[in-house]
């Protein structure tokens, strides 16, 4: 099994480490990395919770499946290490951020900058064959991504839940409003980018939120 990071997720998570349906995940696809390529690597299958510890989060970005293609995926949702040539949906995040805060886009497409200051960018599933999108979907990582999202729901401290596209937004019902912010558009991918997430400006209604509740508010410019 995977070891969880050395930070408060530790505490939050080992039990349902511990949990038979997680047990048995994994001995299923542990045995895919010798056989089969699986992405993200091995070590950075949590690499959300690692760059972003539970007391941090401030924002949560929900994705689905990670990047099935070689080399792209790396355990934050829409991500991809620099070198790595930015997927279409990662693109449009980038034309929206232009749009809405005036940042142009950067030449790679690593967002651990967004991690490090407290935006969890979470895939519902954790782990993907190449080029087989969807190919790890119900073998048990929605459960536990689903208690990530619940504890971060018992958070007293609001937080604020970025749901692009219906797969995110079928989350919203864990959701406690009356506390926490929402913010939901269509997904950024081409085939629906332009039906409704071009022109929502989630970073600046993030950080309005944030700053309304004296939380300091997240640099979203990404750098060269």
């Amino acid at each position: 099994m995977i070891d969880l990071p050395d930070n408060d997720w530790r505490s939050k998570l080992q039990d349902e480490l511990e949990k038979p349906y997680l047990q048995k995940l994994w001995a299923l696809i542990e045995p895919y990395y010798e056989e089969k390529k699986i992405y993200p690597p091995k070590e950075d299958v949590f690499n959300a919770l690692h760059f972003t510890p539970y007391s941090k989060v401030k924002v949560l970005i929900l994705g689905q499946d990670p990047y099935h293609g070689e080399g792209q995926s790396h355990g934050l949702c829409f991500s991809v290490r620099r070198g790595v040539k930015q997927p279409p949906s990662l693109k449009n995040i980038f034309k929206e951020l232009e749009t809405d805060l005036g940042h142009r886009a950067p030449a790679h497409g690593e967002l651990e900058a967004w991690a490090k200051q407290g935006v969890l960018l979470l895939n519902t599933v954790l782990t993907v064959e190449d080029g087989q999108a969807a190919s790890h979907q119900k073998l048990g990582w929605e459960i536990f991504t689903d208690r990530i999202i619940s504890l971060l729901n018992e958070r007293e401290t609001p937080i604020v839940f970025v749901l692009w596209g219906r797969h995110a937004q079928a989350k919203k019902a864990a959701i406690d409003t009356s506390r926490h912010f929402i913010i939901e558009s269509a997904h950024p991918s081409p085939l629906s980018a332009r039906t409704g997430f071009f022109g929502s400006k989630p970073f600046s209604k993030a950080n309005e939120f944030l700053m309304q509740q004296g939380i300091e508010p997240i640099d979203w410019e990404i750098r060269d």
